[in-house]
């Protein structure tokens, strides 16, 4: 059965490791017949939570603020399968991707029954060293109705644009994506 999958790639460069990887499992969704999206988080206007409440106030309809964030969020509603890429820095997710978390606030009662994938690059070459950035991720899950963790990887040792390319990480990240 076909799903709709939204990637949601934070990495500061276009074709740098964690992006790499969501590129690598996009090939693999689309194999298995999927309909895939990518974003490509700084590509898209997205301003910080102002805290304000309107989302709360006007039944979750969507954040006040007229930026990007809106429309992504519609597409996460009406996808099955989101994937979270970002790289670790300082044993964290990105700036980019915490922002854009931040700002789920205004429809996540909304986001419903997805499964999701978590694809995490670092430089340093312990895998625990993203363990923080797993347990960030599941917090934004755990403010969801009936979500699923389906898959994660934590490629570590890889700093330098590229890096990724020689690594079974780019194997791994296709056979996951064809497993949605």
């Amino acid at each position: 059965m076909s799903k709709k999958v939204l990637v949601i790639s934070s990495s500061p460069r276009k074709g740098g490791n964690s992006d790499t990887l969501c590129d690598e499992f996009i090939k693999g969704a689309k194999e298995s017949g999927n309909e895939v999206e990518k974003i490509f988080l700084k590509d898209k206007n997205i301003n910080y939570c102002n805290g304000c409440g309107a989302c709360n106030l006007n039944d979750y309809s969507g954040c006040v603020q007229k930026d990007d964030m809106n429309e992504i969020l519609k597409k996460m509603i009406d996808s099955d399968v989101i994937v979270f890429a970002t790289p670790v820095y300082f044993y964290a997710m990105s700036g980019q991707m915490k922002t854009f978390i931040d700002r789920c606030c205004g429809m996540y009662t909304k986001i419903i029954g997805k499964d999701f994938y978590y694809i995490m690059t670092s430089a340093d070459t312990d895998p625990e060293c993203m363990d923080r950035t797993v347990e960030e991720f599941r917090g934004f899950l755990d403010c969801l109705e009936s979500p699923a963790e389906k898959g994660i990887i934590r490629a570590a040792g890889v700093w330098q644009k590229g890096e990724i390319n020689s690594t079974g990480f780019i194997k791994a990240a296709c056979e996951m994506g064809r497993a949605v």
